[in-house]
């Protein structure tokens, strides 16, 4: 089975609103189930990733790659009892969020490893690259004695393979830091992110995590089936809310207006008793296909009305008064540059479409 889905889902912890971080938010899930052979639909999730983020215009995106049973490996051959793998695990995990020191901290004082067994971690969590490195494991006196990190090494060496075929595997990373936190992972797991230049922290403070992320979880499906029948299943996650957070910021950054609304031309006057007048020209421009409102008073004021266009970020207004009724005309004004000219009334529909067509 392979099925995508967006909804609503909720997480338990407190919420970072100003990071794009919130308790409910809305999820984009893609995910395949079943017997198939190895990487070939780990490989198409990372794809999809790639396609969806490069479609959105993100390019400067990076896909971190790790296993957990080379994570499980490692901790073995380090000395971590197995009782403290989770919970290691967990500190691995804020290696985005804190520096190595501060991370080695919290499994000495609070995890209760000793510095030496820490230090063995270190050495490994620190490293990254492409596939090379996955060789590079391969050739490790210690991670080549565990049968479990053999086995996600083999798999991401295959796993690399593939996405070279697929022509992802430069925007891929092998990255021994990535732990995901949560338990029902039982192999490759997954992260992207959209790593700044310190340039680029300054101008751009974007600092909201990853944007994607997943994993194979082939023991889940097993948990709710009253038999334990046993589903192998890998899948993604794109994070809408913060994938829109970072377009909306990275469009205040440049300048651009975000938009509230798809409404191309808001329908104004500045005289009263001219409701009947709005909605014949409104009628007009609905009837040529011209996305368009109006205030829904018999007598709003002019400024509101302009400022409202200027807040929600619609770009002309069309204005009618007693003049250019009596004229035969109606004043077509841009809201960014405030511009206003006179156009007759037979030539409106033809010249909203031709500036619309132009921006």
């Amino acid at each position: 089975m392979k099925r995508y889905h967006v909804g609503k889902v909720w997480r338990r912890e407190n919420p970072t609103v100003a990071q794009g971080r919130y308790r409910e938010f809305c999820q984009c899930d893609f995910d395949i189930a079943g017997q198939f052979d190895p990487m070939i639909p780990d490989a198409e999730c990372l794809k999809i990733i790639s396609e969806i983020l490069t479609g959105l215009q993100l390019e400067n995106f990076l896909i971190k790659v790790n296993d957990r049973r080379i994570i499980d490996g490692m901790f073995a051959v380090c000395g971590v009892p197995e009782s403290k793998f989770r919970a290691i695990c967990s500190s691995i995990d804020k290696l985005d969020k804190m520096s190595w020191t501060d991370v080695r901290h919290e499994m000495v004082a609070k995890r209760g490893l000793t510095p030496e067994v820490a230090d063995r971690i270190g050495d490994y969590v620190q490293c990254r690259g492409d596939a090379s490195l996955v060789e590079q494991m391969f050739q490790d006196h210690r991670l080549s004695q565990n049968r479990q990190a053999l086995e996600g090494l083999r798999d991401l060496k295959l796993l690399f393979e593939y996405l070279t075929l697929f022509g992802i595997a430069k925007k891929v990373s092998f990255d021994l830091s990535l732990a995901r936190g949560l338990d029902y992972y039982t192999g490759v797991i997954y992260e992207a992110v959209l790593p700044q230049t310190p340039a680029q922290a300054q101008e751009e403070p974007l600092n909201v995590g990853s944007v994607a992320a997943g994993g194979r979880y082939d023991g889940l499906v097993a948990m709710f089936d009253p038999k334990g029948h046993k589903v192998p299943c890998v899948g993604l996650s794109i994070g809408v809310e913060r994938i829109f957070y970072i377009v909306e910021q990275r469009m205040k950054t440049v300048g651009e207006s975000v938009r509230a609304t798809e409404t191309q031309v808001f329908v104004a006057t500045p005289q009263k008793n001219f409701l009947r007048e709005r909605l014949k020209l409104i009628a007009e421009l609905w009837d040529a296909g011209i996305k368009a409102e109006m205030q829904y008073k018999n007598n709003p004021k002019l400024l509101s009305q302009l400022h409202y266009c200027e807040h929600t970020g619609i770009p002309l207004v069309v204005i009618i008064g007693e003049q250019e009724l009596k004229d035969g005309v109606v004043k077509l004004r841009s809201v960014a540059s405030r511009e206003e000219v006179h156009v007759k009334r037979e030539d409106l529909v033809i010249e909203i479409q031709k500036r619309l067509s132009e921006s």
